[in-house]
Order: C-alpha cells, then sequence, then structure tokens
C-alpha cells in the first residue's frame, strides 16, 4: 500500500498505540522492518508471556511465547510478508499466556510500504477463545463481563452479596423439546429473573443455565434469602403459565461478600459454584449459603478422593484387611469372621470407613480394591481352615461391583484358585444399595448361588422394601443392624417387632444374625430371640489377621 500524502512515521503508529491501549481489549501492534522492531499494546505485558512489549529480533522473540506446535505456522506466514508474497494476514495460532497456559489468537495485519518497499506492518492481535461479555440468548452481560465489574473493587469488594442461580435438571428440557425451544425458555428465564432485580442489583448469565446476581448494597444473607424466593415464587408462575409445557425448578448458593475480599475472580467463581452445587446436592429448589467449614470439608474429600486413587494405583499402600469373629449363639464358638477395610494414610491417618467406603463407590476404585479385598479374605481363610476346617469367611460386596464390574466370575475363580469350598464362602450386600432390586442385579445374584456361594443381606430393618428384599434376593442369611438392634434393647415395641422379624425369617428356612452387641446384658437379651449367629464388640472387635489368629483361633 502506498500513501501519496507524507506517510505517517513508525513513532507515530507506537505513539497511538500507547494512547489506544487503555481504551480496547484487544492488542494493536506496529512493526518496522527495516530495523526488525516491534512494537505491542503495553496491555499486551498483563496477558501474555512476552519479555516486553517493545523488543528487536522478532522471529527469534517469538518463539519465547508463540505456542511451539504454531510456531512453523507463524513463520512461515510472517516470512511471506516480509517478502513480498502477499500484503495481508489473517490467521489463527496460539500465544501462551502469563500462566504458560496455550491462548488461541487472532492475527490480523497489512503491510505499508514505501518506494514499492514494504516498510511497516501494521495489526491487531485479538483472542477468540475468550469468554463473551454478553448473551444474545438471554438478553444479559456475560461472564466476561461480570470479571470487569469485579476487577474494578478488587481487593476489598463493598459489604454485600453474590448469589448464583442454577436452573435445575435443565438438560432434560433440551433433550425432550429441543435446544432452541430451551434457548427461548432462556431468555423467558432471565426475564422472570430480571424482574426481580432492584436497581443496585446486576444480573449476569455466567455459563450454561446459570446467572448471578450482585448486590453490594451491604445487605445481608435474609436479604439474599429474600430474594432468592422472590425469583422462586416468580419462577412457579411462569411455569403454571406455560402451562406446565417445560416444568422445572431454580437453586441458588449465596456468597458473602465478605468471604472473598481477598480472592481472585476464579475463586470466587469456584466458591459460588460450590454454594450452588451444594444447593443441588440437597435437593434442588432450594438456596444455601456457603459455610467456610463445609467448603472445608468438601476439599478435605476430594483430597481425599486423591489420596485413595493413588494408593489403589501404589499397589493399595495404606489399605488392610481385618477380621471381625463370627459366634453360633448357642454354643458361643467362633465359626467364622467377617473381612472388613481399613485405610491408614500419612496424611489423614486413620480414617473411618464410614468416610472413605462412600467415595469408593462414588469413584469407582471400589471395583479394584474389593477384588483386591476378595483375594484377602480368601487367602485368610484358607489358612485359618488349618485349625478350624469348616471355617466360614464373609465378603462385603459394593452393589457397585455387582453393576459394573465382573466381580461375579471373579469370586467363582478365586474360591477355585484358593481350594475354598464354596460353601464357606459368604458374600455379604449393604441393603441399601440393592437399588430396587434391578433385574440384572438379580440375575447376577442367581449365578453366585447357582455356584453354592451362600449370600447374605446387611443392614436389615434400615430400609423400606425389607420383605420385598426377602423376596426377590432370597438370601442364606439376613444381619440385624446395630442401629435396630440398639432400638430393641431400649424399646419394648421394638423389640417385639424384633422378635416377630425373627420368627419369620426362621420360618423361611433362612438364618439370622444380630449385630452390634456391645455387651454381655445385651447379649443375654438378644439370645431369647434365638438368633442363629452373634456379632459384636461383645465377642470381639475387628482386627488384623495375625492378631486375629492369636487371640480368636489358637
Amino acid at each position: 500500500m502506498i500513501y501519496d500524502s507524507q506517510p505517517i512515521t513508525f513513532q507515530q503508529l507506537c505513539k497511538t498505540i500507547d494512547l489506544l491501549h487503555t481504551c480496547i481489549d484487544n492488542y494493536p501492534y506496529a512493526y518496522d522492518i527495516k530495523n526488525d522492531y516491534y512494537y505491542i499494546s503495553p496491555s499486551a505485558l498483563q496477558r501474555f508471556k512476552i519479555p516486553d512489549n517493545a523488543f528487536h529480533e522478532v522471529i527469534h522473540t517469538h518463539k519465547l511465547f508463540v505456542y511451539p506446535p504454531d510456531l512453523d505456522n507463524f513463520q512461515k506466514e510472517f516470512q511471506e510478508l516480509l517478502s513480498g508474497q502477499k500484503n495481508f494476514q489473517n490467521t489463527q495460532y496460539r500465544w501462551i499466556d502469563s500462566d504458560g497456559d496455550p491462548v488461541w489468537i487472532n492475527c490480523r495485519s497489512y503491510i505499508v510500504e514505501e518506494n514499492n518497499t514494504p516498510a511497516y506492518m501494521i495489526g491487531c492481535i485479538n483472542e477468540i477463545g475468550t469468554k463473551q461479555k454478553a448473551d444474545n440468548i438471554s438478553g444479559l452481560l456475560g461472564e466476561s463481563s461480570l470479571k470487569g465489574y469485579l476487577q474494578e473493587f478488587y481487593p476489598l469488594f463493598p459489604s454485600g452479596y453474590l448469589l448464583r442461580l442454577g436452573i435445575d435438571d435443565f438438560k432434560g428440557i433440551n433433550e425432550k423439546l429441543g435446544v432452541e425451544y430451551g434457548d427461548r425458555l432462556l431468555r423467558r428465564i432471565a426475564e422472570c429473573i430480571s424482574s426481580c432485580i432492584l436497581p443496585n442489583q446486576k444480573l449476569y448469565r455466567i455459563v450454561a443455565d446459570e446467572f448471578m446476581v450482585l448486590d453490594f448494597s451491604g445487605e445481608g444473607l435474609e436479604s439474599a434469602a429474600s430474594l432468592y424466593r422472590q425469583i422462586r415464587q416468580t419462577i412457579d408462575s411462569f411455569v403454571e403459565e406455560n402451562q406446565y409445557e417445560a416444568v422445572f425448578t431454580i437453586s441458588g448458593g449465596i456468597l458473602e461478600s465478605s468471604n472473598v475480599e481477598e480472592f481472585s475472580f476464579s475463586d470466587i467463581m469456584k466458591l459460588s459454584e460450590f454454594a450452588l452445587n451444594e444447593a443441588k446436592r440437597r435437593g434442588k429448589n432450594q438456596c444455601y449459603s456457603f459455610i467456610q467449614a463445609d467448603y472445608d470439608n468438601f476439599i478435605k474429600r476430594r483430597k481425599l478422593k486423591q489420596v485413595l486413587r493413588q494408593a489403589v494405583c501404589n499397589n493399595f499402600k495404606g489399605f488392610e484387611a481385618y477380621f471381625q469373629p463370627l459366634f453360633h449363639t448357642d454354643t458361643h464358638t467362633l465359626y467364622g469372621a467377617e473381612t472388613l477395610m481399613r485405610f491408614r494414610s500419612e496424611e489423614f491417618g486413620m480414617i473411618s470407613p464410614a468416610e472413605f467406603i462412600p467415595v469408593l463407590e462414588e469413584t469407582g476404585l471400589i471395583i479394584p480394591l474389593g477384588r483386591w479385598i476378595l483375594h484377602q479374605a480368601l487367602q485368610a481363610c484358607q489358612k485359618v481352615r488349618q485349625w478350624i476346617p469348616n471355617f466360614q469367611i464373609t465378603v462385603n460386596v459394593s452393589y457397585i461391583q455387582i453393576m459394573k464390574s465382573n466381580i461375579i466370575n471373579e469370586i467363582v475363580s478365586a474360591i477355585e484358585e484358593y481350594d475354598i469350598p464354596a460353601s464357606q464362602v459368604v458374600i455379604e450386600l449393604t441393603e441399601s444399595g440393592a437399588i430396587e432390586s434391578d433385574t440384572h442385579f438379580s440375575k447376577m445374584w442367581d449365578k453366585l448361588k447357582a455356584n453354592g456361594i451362600r449370600l447374605a443381606l446387611d443392614d436389615f430393618g434400615t430400609g423400606y422394601s425389607n420383605f420385598q428384599y426377602l423376596y426377590d434376593l432370597q438370601p442364606d442369611i439376613i444381619k440385624i443392624d446395630r442401629s435396630f438392634t440398639a432400638k430393641a434393647l431400649k424399646n419394648e415395641y421394638e423389640y417385639n417387632l424384633l422378635n416377630l422379624m425373627s420368627g419369620l425369617v426362621h420360618n423361611l428356612d433362612l438364618k439370622i444374625c444380630i449385630e452390634g452387641i456391645e455387651t454381655e446384658d445385651e447379649r443375654n437379651r438378644m439370645q431369647e430371640l434365638s438368633p442363629d449367629y452373634s456379632q459384636g464388640f461383645f465377642f470381639g472387635r475387628p482386627c488384623p489377621f495375625e492378631q486375629f489368629i492369636e487371640q480368636f483361633v489358637k
């Protein structure tokens, strides 16, 4: 490009960039080809891993902040411009940001010629991977605008709160009625929320079906909860007016500004997301106010997941099999043991099974660990049979293992490997995990019984479908949970109920085991119910295998 009038100087270009950089979001730049000198908006220094906003040796210096896989493409394009093969560039590649992560940018530039010779390159870098500042679907400003607004106050926010709102199960609406309908619905939802917003409050759509309300007027939790209730009532009215074409609810998470005074934007989003997720976890269609102790427990649980995963990958380091003795009620003789899992880590110490077992089930780690504890149990049984030939070993199996692994075949194979009679192995399932007696589960349960393996139903008396489970699963042994036992010891009605249950179980030709017996008086009282087996701290606490041998076997 050739100018007939007096050409602009490179210094003037740099001066113009300095004047513009505080007014625009993009990063204009200029390149003096003859002197190999590059000048970019000073604001690029805060965003990208560039050594300075002005530098020489341009191609070489770009190697410091162009994402390595895109470097060849950048150099090729740059050389074509310098050689005159083209005088305009519009290409996409990645730069490295100040955190070391790749960021997609679009680079547009053209060549300014003097005397038919390329003199300058003028261009602009635009980020193309950033979140939108506004959302045309809801008609609201977006997360990027929210971030910009909050940065005006950083690091000290005025007194007030942030209310993060999320539509419950919105994905189901998109799947049932289509994405276009979902977009129209989001606009109507945004209108419902906006109708509740006061002039001193701000509303943003931050992601998918979530919104954020900011109120820095000094109001607290009570005001935030009141606003949520108003929004929920407005949403309920809209659903009714829409003739229940799409039925949905809305949950909310409240974060007081005092909780986020010293945090970055990412921390603000993280804490508010936790508050909203906690509201959904507690049943949805409700509001939860951020509590630091709850968040600390959440972080601890997340850390525990990591520790458990590392332990499993490190040959189950920290896990140990414990054994609790099982006794015949009438003869008071040892007949078997229940295998229990214990875990100790350097960071947390000894962790209760009530804490780590649910995490194992949630993450699926219960599958490899269940396989591990199975072999620990059968190996122990094999050794004890030297002293007690008819010794029975009980192994707990999670419904996650049943539904998501090949645990049935693994059990059968392991029994053959350790040469143990199948009738001396008892597989115990917690009733609460039977999930409505799923037919797939029942078929696999039948396969165990077909192989002669005995089945025990644990925690009987704690659920709501006990007798249905008896019919569907037809276990060999019913185990009465400690919580039921404790009630029966204190309440005559509960005791009579347990007595009736015991009679029913025996009439079905099943065995009954009463768990949780801790004192001699409790044993004597429960013995009147004629249980077949007894278990509890009175008879012996769970312990490592060697201790079990010395204390109960030898």
